[in-house]
């Protein structure tokens, strides 16, 4: 038998309908996965539901990264540029 893929959203929606309160019994029926499954999805979701609200620090940091990264990117440009026409002026 072929083991099913769930994504992330899927996997979310399944959890929240138990913690909306419908029974776990049900939901694993209904999508055909065991208990020990849902669980430990309710388990991965509850433990990385603080990231939710990190967004925006996530988003801010992630900007600096990418405007340092820039930077570096144009500084090595800039420097094999200068290798090479050292190495031409050598040469």
């Amino acid at each position: 038998m072929e083991r099913r893929k769930w994504d992330s959203r899927t996997k979310a929606l399944i959890v929240l309908q138990g913690l909306k309160g419908k029974a776990v019994s049900e939901i694993c029926t209904e999508h055909q996965i065991s208990q020990a499954q849902y669980y430990q999805w309710r388990d991965q979701f509850l433990a990385n539901a603080s990231k939710v609200f990190e967004t925006h620090q996530q988003g801010e940091q992630l900007g600096r990264l990418e405007r340092e990264n820039a930077k570096l990117k144009r500084l090595v440009g800039e420097l094999t540029l200068e290798v090479k026409k050292t190495e031409e002026l050598l040469g």
